[in-house]
């Protein structure tokens, strides 16, 4: 049995451990605010651009553009899978892993992955899955050039043919308590319609110069700004999924310490009741003592 010197020591290495994951929740809620209004107002952007691809791709557009085209065979299947840099955060590093894992056992044709994130990285190292390209740190506010350089190599693999399809994985966020999984197809590129926002009416518009050099334009830009909003939404994610697994492991060391508080205590009660029958029954034993001598001496 644990004696009340060890309890105590637990408890105060509890105790430290309940700062910093305190600590570790209010960084991460002043994180999550900043990058909860950058995901969210950068939304209606990527809808209205959603919207001008839909307005603008053409059957007979689709099969003169590459990243538009789709490939008659799919033979090699590539994922651009979004996870963190640093963990406690959770399980949101090991949902979407396991995401992308649960969907290569679906798929017919080989997958090879790009990812970003050290996490993800470490994880699929392990899982020895084929790793193509592992890009550089996240930035703590993702930047269209970062999305830029990852974009380019996305869309070089599928033009050079190394993948005749690309999905990109990621976690929407959706509030601080939920956080969503997605996967969606990134090329070819098909104009989806964003269930959450209201239906925009086809326009008819007219293109100066004309429709291909705009779509020639527009389709790189598009792509990187999916993927843009993704690591945006991603970021968000991890930190709201960071604040919440801290404030859940802050509350768990203060139940825990009031656990401990109260076996302390009571080891605490047996020492001192211990000690004091102790000292009861060596008191006993002294005046037992005292009159045995007593009685000795009245029969001399």
């Amino acid at each position: 049995m644990a004696t009340a010197r060890d309890i105590q020591l637990r408890i105060r290495s509890i105790q430290n451990i309940a700062k910093v994951t305190g600590a570790l929740e209010a960084v991460a809620a002043v994180k999550v605010h900043h990058a909860q209004q950058q995901a969210l107002s950068s939304r209606p952007y990527i809808e209205t651009a959603q919207h001008l691809m839909r307005s603008i791709v053409s059957p007979h557009l689709v099969s003169t553009f590459d990243l538009l085209k789709p490939r008659s065979e799919v033979n090699r299947i590539a994922v651009l899978l979004i996870t963190s840099d640093r963990g406690l955060a959770g399980a949101y590093n090991v949902r979407i892993v396991n995401m992308a894992l649960d969907f290569e056992q679906e798929q017919s044709a080989p997958v090879h992955y790009y990812i970003v994130g050290r996490k993800g990285q470490s994880i699929m190292a392990r899982r020895k899955a084929d790793v193509a390209v592992a890009f550089g740190d996240i930035p703590s506010r993702p930047s269209v050039d970062y999305a830029h350089g990852i974009a380019r190599v996305i869309e070089s693999a599928y033009t050079d043919r190394h993948c005749d399809i690309v999905y990109l994985l990621y976690t929407r966020f959706v509030n601080l308590i939920e956080q969503e999984p997605v996967i969606k197809q990134l090329l070819p590129v098909i104009p989806e319609q964003n269930s959450d926002s209201p239906t925009i009416p086809t326009i008819p518009y007219s293109y100066e110069p004309d429709e291909e050099a705009v779509l020639e334009e527009l389709v790189p830009h598009y792509v990187e700004n999916v993927i843009f909003q993704a690591l945006l939404e991603a970021v968000a994610s991890e930190h709201a999924a960071r604040m919440t697994a801290m404030h859940s492991a802050t509350n768990n060391a203060n139940d825990l310490v009031d656990e401990l508080t109260l076996s302390y205590n009571k080891a605490r009660q047996l020492a001192i009741t211990s000690e004091m029958l102790d000292i009861v029954g060596g008191s006993e034993a002294l005046s037992q003592s005292n009159h045995d001598q007593m009685l000795e001496g009245s029969e001399n």
